[in-house]
């Protein structure tokens, strides 16, 4: 998959920028891993880039945000999901997550997606509000779906998409 604007296919050499931004105690409850120091999440960052489909954005030469956009296979082949999306918390209110979102959703609808989906979890207000914004839709809600490391609740996750008008 070519380079398109902000995104770019990630690399072995952001493991570090990378780990940084998924471990900060703002992004950290939201991603699927609980808190891990380097050496322990290098298998979760050689998965994500083995799937060929997990993209970094930069600012001024620094990773400063990621996220992976996978599409289904078969009769699904025009869903696309988001996921493991996250952008450096100094970047909160720069229009960064919005610009990353947008250009990942304008290079699926090129490649023939019709809906995009993704999760968020129900604690995350900030997070529903953010997609809500840009189109997505609450479509329904997988009950005490996610549990992080000590927390002594489970929490729900919500299922949003996006269908792309023609």
């Amino acid at each position: 998959m070519p380079n398109h604007g902000l995104r770019r296919l990630a690399r072995p050499a952001d493991l570090a920028a990378v780990h940084a931004i998924y471990m900060h105690p703002e992004v950290v409850p939201y991603l699927g891993v609980d808190p891990a120091p380097l050496a322990e999440f290098e298998p979760v960052f050689a998965e994500l880039l083995a799937s060929g489909a997990f993209f970094v954005v930069e600012k001024g030469g620094a990773v400063c945000g990621f996220h992976r956009a996978t599409r289904y296979k078969g009769r699904a082949r025009h869903v696309a999901t988001l996921q493991t999306l996250a952008i450096d918390p100094h970047e909160k209110g720069s229009g960064l997550a919005r610009a990353m979102v947008t250009e990942a959703i304008e290079c699926l609808r090129a490649e023939g997606v019709k809906r995009v989906e993704l999760l968020v979890e129900a604690d995350n207000p900030r997070g529903v509000a953010f997609y809500r914004k840009l189109g997505f839709e609450l479509e329904g809600c997988m009950k005490r779906a996610y549990k992080r490391a000590g927390d002594a609740d489970y929490v729900d996750e919500l299922i949003m998409a996006r269908w792309l008008e023609d």
